[in-house]
């Protein structure tokens, strides 16, 4: 008789999930769950916790010990979202970053003998930086590491219309946090931390700082706050200081990118040559790393699409259709390096590659 293993049961339990067929979700749970008590017991076991509540009526989150997720009192929407830990790469960040979050993972693990030694433990992070620098996957990274769910203010949800309610909803969070082994993020804080001396901003809006601030303050070292923001410029100054570590997210340098580009594009990265992949870093320059690694997802179905052309062509035309370049001396460099690494390719060929009319490139090239 041939065994039947966990994993097989995953596909099923998928699609009955997608059709809300719970009934059906439930009992390839349990299979999985008991199939697994062998092997994993301890996965085993969670399995069936989650089961188990899911039938108690119960909300599952309550069988990794997190509460239900606080709701807005008139709508009763979630005022934030729940993410668990997901094993994830080290984020690719310059030296002085990257030391200082391995120093809080550091102090978060040495609480105890902070304590004993009178000194009152970090517990938060201000990120700040341009879209696409690796805000939101640095919080999701700590997140694995403290092995703590994140969850994520909903701003959406949270911030009314009706005059004290946003403040009701920050503080309701900011309870929920201190009472659960939870990281709380605070995704986009300009919103609810203006400053208050824009006159522009309505009172309401300026009151909801003063909430933030008293609650950033009542908060304890058990508790771990991550703000982020793309507008820095835009805090209120008090904002500043309330977190421990204020840490500047910035582009990729060219030694990151390189990182960057090789890690994302797995083994496809043998079957581009040096000189294209050295084209794809040193054109990457003031390029987001969410950018650069979508132009290498994008590379690598281009790979698998267009297997008429050459994985090189493939790459280049992935770049172009990801990066966009308007600077008009940064075309006629790169079509310039395009012919003196490719001495053969055509002028329409690399019109073709690079979304350039062909009259501006033959022009560039004769310049």
């Amino acid at each position: 008789m041939v065994k039947v293993q966990a994993y097989e049961y995953i596909p099923k339990l998928l699609r009955a999930m997608f059709n809300n067929d719970r009934k059906s979700v439930e009992a390839f749970a349990l299979l999985i769950g008991k199939k697994l008590k062998k092997e994993d017991p301890t996965v085993a076991d969670e399995v069936l916790n989650i089961l188990s509540y899911a039938n108690a009526g119960s909300e599952v989150t309550r069988s990794i010990n997190i509460s239900p997720i606080p709701v807005d009192k008139e709508t009763r929407y979630q005022l934030a979202n729940l993410e668990e830990p997901i094993k994830c790469a080290e984020p690719v960040l310059c030296e002085s970053v990257m030391s200082q979050l391995n120093d809080f993972l550091k102090e978060r693990n040495m609480l105890e003998i902070f304590l004993k030694e009178d000194i009152i433990p970090p517990n938060s992070i201000l990120l700040s930086g341009q879209p696409g620098v690796g805000k939101t996957y640095t919080v999701k990274w700590l997140s694995y590491k403290l092995n703590m769910p994140v969850i994520t203010l909903d701003l959406a949800n949270s911030i009314s219309s009706y005059l004290g309610k946003s403040g009701q909803n920050i503080k309701s969070l900011f309870q929920y946090a201190k009472e659960q082994n939870v990281i709380l993020f605070l995704d986009e804080i300009d919103a609810i931390a203006k400053r208050r001396d824009d006159m522009g901003d309505l009172g309401e809006l300026k009151r909801l700082v003063n909430v933030l601030l008293k609650e950033l303050d009542d908060c304890p070292f058990t508790c771990i706050i991550i703000g982020a923001t793309n507008y820095p410029e835009l805090l209120d100054k008090a904002i500043w200081r309330r977190f421990d570590r204020n840490i500047e997210l910035l582009m990729p340098s060219e030694a990151e990118r390189v990182v960057l580009i090789r890690r994302t594009l797995g083994n496809r990265i043998e079957s581009i040559n040096k000189e294209i992949f050295n084209i794809l870093v040193k054109n990457t320059k003031n390029v987001s790393a969410a950018v650069i690694c979508k132009m290498c997802e994008h590379i690598k179905r281009k790979m698998i699409l267009d297997t008429k052309e050459s994985n090189e062509i493939n790459a280049l035309k992935g770049y172009f259709e990801t990066v966009f370049i308007c600077n008009k001396n940064d075309k006629i460099n790169f079509c310039k390096e395009l012919k003196n690494i490719m001495p053969k390719i055509s002028t329409q060929k690399i019109s073709l590659i690079t979304k350039i009319p062909y009259t501006s490139v033959r022009r560039y090239l004769k310049g």
